[in-house]
């Protein structure tokens, strides 16, 4: 039975942002196992471009987004964690958050303490569980411990300035870089130990030169194939590479050959790979309540578009004029 129509955006073929679509859909009461979600905010991530594009290629037609926050409507059966007028916050697949309403599995939705704004919500589920599995759970074989010496690409991104805080309140000196002297000083701000502007600048040289020579122990790179190879250069022996985006185009193919001089690690993680049921995607976003409502980690909304903005939204994450978290508003 229908219960509502509902604006969404979707894409009936891969490309730019013109490939976006709004349209009107009709929208179902939920299933065992799901509920139906009335969104207040929508959370924009690089993961939607990967879509769009192809690079990330899923079956179409396709309604993209990742990450919303807003308040459950009605629950199917078989769901005894939420129940109806929850304020509610997720980062799960599949895809479809570019909407008012929507039907969604509700195993890896969240309930959102009442602390935490749905704006809030929205801006940091996707970023903030990325951020955690990374700097908890994503490690290298020595571990992290206070004092160490990580670097982290992008810093002035959504990801980026929570990954700057959450590292300051772990004790971890995180070594930033970004492509402005703008966005290097807002990584300080935020808690990085360092900075350093890839436009102008040799990264790799200057991670040696912070580190006395010696490295960092991890890299964490969500920027691919214009930082791999200076990023390895930056790493210790048995140091960790985390390739986790590819906002510069994919990694090439590499010779496993090239690791062997310091005996590094690479690995290519992704967030549903940690949250990857119930009980984990909980403990995760019990972390980030926890450490947002602190106030150790602050998330910084730089920018705002209503639902129908949305390729404005997607030209200016593509171009790398945003930073910090980017919503859509209904």
């Amino acid at each position: 039975m229908t219960t509502a129509t509902s604006k969404a955006i979707q894409i009936t073929h891969h490309g730019g942002p013109e490939v976006l679509q709004l349209v009107q859909r009709d929208v179902d009461q939920p299933g065992a196992g799901e509920i139906l979600l009335r969104h207040h905010a929508i959370g924009l991530n690089f993961i939607d471009v990967y879509q769009r594009s192809g690079l990330y290629a899923l079956p179409l037609p396709l309604q993209l987004g990742m990450e919303g926050a807003g308040v459950v409507e009605a629950v199917g059966d078989g769901v005894t964690h939420l129940q109806v007028g929850d304020r509610v916050v997720y980062a799960s697949n599949p895809p479809g958050s570019y909407c008012e309403r929507r039907v969604m599995p509700a195993a890896q939705v969240c309930r959102l303490p009442d602390s935490i704004s749905f704006e809030t919500g929205a801006a940091m589920m996707l970023k903030g569980l990325t951020a955690q599995y990374l700097l908890k759970q994503c490690l290298p074989a020595q571990g992290l411990q206070p004092g160490d010496h990580v670097l982290f690409h992008a810093a002035a991104g959504g990801v980026g300035l929570i990954a700057c805080q959450w590292a300051r309140a772990l004790g971890l000196q995180l070594i930033a870089t970004a492509g402005s002297d703008e966005k290097c000083q807002l990584a300080l701000a935020n808690g990085a130990s360092h900075a350093i502007n890839y436009r102008s600048q040799d990264f790799a040289a200057e991670v040696q030169s912070i580190t006395g020579g010696q490295g960092v122990k991890v890299v964490y790179d969500s920027v691919g194939k214009d930082t791999w190879e200076g990023s390895l250069a930056c790493l210790r022996r048995f140091g960790l590479m985390v390739s986790f985006g590819n906002a510069s185009g994919p990694v090439p193919p590499i010779s496993l050959a090239a690791l062997a001089p310091k005996g590094l690690y690479v690995t290519r993680p992704s967030v549903f790979v940690y949250a990857h049921g119930r009980d984990a995607t909980q403990a995760m976003a019990d972390d980030l309540f926890e450490v947002v409502a602190s106030g150790k980690v602050q998330i910084h909304i730089a920018q705002r578009y209503a639902l129908e903005e949305v390729r404005a939204a997607h030209e200016a994450l593509e171009a790398r004029q945003t930073t910090g978290s980017t919503i859509l508003t209904l």
